[in-house]
């Protein structure tokens, strides 16, 4: 049983380091490419047609605001068509046709287009609206965007060439300081863009369309197949399908789109579930053409990373689960040369902090006082590790699940909640109760650890138990103040 223990723990651990350590291989691109950045037309004129999608379901909170937003945006009003893709089934309808007539009366070409079902969900959505399209450009905003003023003009101008698709603007956070759950989401989000979207665009890799704040070229879309919704990941396939036939993206870490982040915990773990699923699935999809392709070996080897990565839950689930026992057989005697080896696997901590303690500097000036977070961050990582799990074995397994959207509360400001918002999810399901056990069960480990003065493991235990009870807790917490409404 011993060996057993040893060996899965070995092998988490492994593929934990091989993820981790690949923080520092970022950071060396970083350090290599940081200084080249995309340049845009200086002679750009604003005559392009350009059609703005905004594809919908249930969204009464946020919907005008978006609409407003865009109606706002800096662009000739007779090139710039915007469509509301509207697969709503509540009152959201009925305040997007009126604010699509008010529009209309004040010379926006805007439509309100519904489509009768959610077929396809968004990927149907985007798809029939590329039907009736006028633009050359496709610009695509979620719900809970509120597009800048300069957008079309700014991203606009980075289409230098016509093998240029599409060009992706940086998410900012509307409500990033609002508590522990967005703080440490917009982390997690910043090192995304800031490192990994950056890096992997200055340096010749693949990046991804992330779903909204960008625009595509109409042409590049059509070329790559069109939309697909075999994967809850629409955008990230579309991306890779686009870019293994030649057609080059622009990333613009200083120009940013400011979005909503969920506050409320179980619409972050159905958020972090149709993302982890999406992108196994499309790992699944993708990546035969990608090692059947002629591109460079290193963007293979990136792709495969990127496309990858959520890979990690199980084995961080698998780590928290033996991290116990594993305590016992130390204490043993018997294994010292193994465990002095695993004190090698802390690199991939060290190389996680420095990832996103760069990220923060790049672009905040607070960063020292953000960059504290993180360890709170890994421990909420850790937290999501039964329910992005779980996203994992489905994607693997090939089992379909419904497209289910984030709720939106519109929150701008620390005074706005999401508190009697009717899209609450009201209901606990099994991840829950078993987070909840897992917490018990890793401070267990805590106690354990103390016991036997192993002072090493003691912050790994802790950060388990505190992710696993944050999260436990927390759905709890919100699902029953959503019972309250």
């Amino acid at each position: 049983m011993e060996q057993v223990v040893l060996i899965g723990y070995f092998v988490s651990l492994s593929i934990l380091f091989l993820f981790g350590l690949h923080g520092f291989v970022m950071m060396y691109y970083h350090r290599k490419y940081g200084h080249k950045n995309p340049v845009p037309d200086k002679d750009f004129v604003p005559d392009k047609h350009v059609t703005i999608q905004l594809p919908l379901y249930n969204e009464m909170y946020v919907i005008e605001r978006l609409i407003d937003s865009v109606c706002e945006i800096d662009y000739p009003k007779d090139k710039m068509e915007i469509q509301v893709l509207d697969d709503s089934t509540d009152e959201t309808t009925s305040i997007v046709a009126k604010a699509v007539e008010a529009k209309q009366k004040l010379g926006f070409d805007i439509s309100h287009v519904r489509r009768g079902s959610r077929e396809g969900y968004k990927a149907g959505a985007l798809k029939e609206g590329m039907k009736i399209a006028k633009g050359e450009f496709i610009a695509i905003f979620d719900a809970d965007f509120i597009p800048q003023k300069e957008f079309l003009k700014k991203t606009l101008s980075y289409f230098t060439d016509d093998k240029v698709g599409m060009v992706q603007s940086r998410w900012e956070h509307l409500n990033g300081d609002y508590s522990i759950i967005t703080k440490a989401q917009a982390l997690a989000l910043d090192g995304h863009f800031v490192i990994e979207q950056t890096v992997r665009n200055k340096s010749g890799f693949f990046i991804n369309f992330n779903g909204t704040g960008g625009v595509w070229r109409k042409k590049c879309i059509e070329d790559a197949g069109n939309w697909h919704a075999d994967t809850l990941t629409e955008d990230l396939d579309l991306s890779y399908r686009a870019q293994l036939i030649g057609w080059r993206f622009v990333f613009l870490k200083d120009f940013t789109s400011p979005a909503e982040l969920p506050s409320e915990i179980n619409a972050l773990k159905a958020q972090q579930f149709r993302w982890t699923k999406g992108a196994v699935e499309t790992a699944k999809k993708i990546l035969p053409l990608v090692w059947k392709s002629k591109v460079p070996l290193r963007v293979k080897l990136q792709s495969t990373f990127h496309l990858t990565n959520n890979l990690v839950f199980p084995f961080i689930l698998l780590a928290a689960i033996l991290n116990v026992p594993l305590i016992f057989i130390k204490n043993s005697g018997a294994h010292e040369i193994y465990f002095a080896m695993m004190s090698l696997f802390v690199l991939a901590f060290v190389s996680s902090f420095l990832f996103y303690m760069y990220s923060q500097k790049d672009i905040r000036t607070d960063w020292r006082k953000r960059i504290v977070l993180f360890p709170l961050f890994m421990a909420g990582s850790m937290g999501l590790a039964v329910n992005n799990s779980r996203a994992v074995f489905e994607g693997l397994m090939n089992r379909k699940s419904e497209f289910v959207r984030t709720p939106k509360f519109k929150q701008e400001s620390d005074k706005d909640t999401f508190i009697g918002n009717k899209y609450l999810n009201k209901k606990l399901g099994l991840s829950v109760f078993v987070e909840a056990v897992l917490a018990v069960y890793c401070f267990i480990g805590v106690l354990s650890s103390i016991y036997f003065m192993e002072l090493a493991s003691i912050p790994f235990q802790v950060l388990f138990t505190l992710g696993f009870s944050f999260i436990a807790y927390t759905s709890i917490k919100h699902a029953y103040a959503a019972k309250k409404i």
